[in-house]
């Protein structure tokens, strides 16, 4: 995973900014991209710091709160719109969000009933090489 670069660098950045160097001078005197340069500086006049903000994390799942009116919406109906249903009542989420849920939730939806499939011709009894021909009486 790729580390945030030290708060001593991107001070030293800031400051030859701030001294009056341009953030293409600066990138280039202290070996980092102008964007990051660029985007130092705002986070200083911003905030007062230059601190990378917080990598990574968990997220608690957007449907968890909904999580009782869901298997109760999919245990009586079970051809239905969620997205639409969850707009209704003010929830904004995704397709992965609902999709996500779902999964946690051990739900699949499919769209016939499992049927038995024609399998290949390697899973079925082979047949004799030589036809069995009665012999002549």
């Amino acid at each position: 995973m790729v580390r945030a670069y030290s708060i001593d660098l991107r001070e030293r950045v800031v400051a030859a900014m701030a001294a009056g160097a341009s953030a293409r001078t600066a990138a280039a005197q202290f070996g980092v991209s102008v964007a990051s340069a660029v985007r130092w500086s705002q986070r200083q006049r911003r905030t007062g710091g230059v601190a990378p903000g917080k990598l990574g994390g968990h997220r608690k799942p957007v449907l968890l709160p909904q999580r009782e009116w869901l298997l109760a919406r999919i245990a009586a109906e079970s051809d239905l719109t969620l997205l639409a249903d969850l707009a209704e009542r003010g929830v904004k989420a995704s397709y992965g969000a609902l999709w996500l849920f779902l999964e946690r939730e051990g739900l699949s939806f499919k769209k016939k009933p499992v049927r038995q499939r024609a399998g290949s011709s390697h899973h079925r009894p082979q047949a004799d090489a030589v036809a069995q021909v009665p012999e002549p009486a």
